[in-house]
């Protein structure tokens, strides 16, 4: 399974959140695709890369498009409003047993809103993005990216979208989140 930072250092922003768009469709198919004993270990994956990524994006890429695209303001809070969404379901799931039956289907509904909103940023943010920044401005949100999500929280924290929400509270959510995967992981239960 490919890590978060698996792109080339060279890379712009817009590669590397494309590449990571397409992990996130293929951590959605693995979750589905899962036997119900392994369905947790991949769901939790797929919390784990979402939260993080969502994060990334908050802190580096919304804040560069709200000042370079023409209609930066409409664009973010449309994504924002998707994301805010997203995190709520996905902390509704994370809370679920993938045993229960209302699990799948509520999964579902997240899996599409979620593809949707990788569609929404990939037509109306990312290439506008790309033409607005310069290579250097492109490869160097690349690298922002990277130590955001290297800083992440691991877990969505609904109500927390802007860069300074996720600066104000996202270093204590990333060190409980860290802390909660250590001890789960130790105790045998990294689901």
């Amino acid at each position: 399974m490919p890590d978060l930072d698996d792109a080339g250092e060279d890379d712009d922003v817009v590669t590397l959140l494309m590449q990571q768009h397409n992990h996130i469709r293929d951590l959605f198919a693995e979750v589905e695709n899962a036997r119900a004993g392994d369905r947790a270990e991949a769901f939790r994956r797929l919390v784990r890369f979402l939260a993080v990524h969502e994060t990334a994006e908050e802190e580096v890429v919304h804040p560069s498009a709200r000042r370079l695209l023409k209609d930066g303001e409409q664009v973010v809070d449309d994504r924002l409003e998707e994301e805010r969404a997203a995190k709520e379901k996905l902390s509704r799931l994370d809370d679920m047993s993938p045993d229960d039956p209302g699990f799948m289907p509520a999964f579902r509904e997240l899996r599409a809103e979620v593809l949707q909103h990788a569609a929404s940023e990939e037509q109306y943010e990312f290439p506008r993005l790309r033409e607005s920044a310069g290579a250097q401005q492109l490869s160097m949100m690349a690298t922002a990216v990277r130590a955001a999500e290297a800083m992440a929280p691991t877990r969505p924290h609904p109500g927390v979208e802007t860069a300074a929400q996720n600066i104000a509270v996202g270093p204590m959510a990333a060190v409980i989140d860290r802390t909660r995967d250590a001890v789960r992981k130790a105790m045998g239960r990294d689901s």
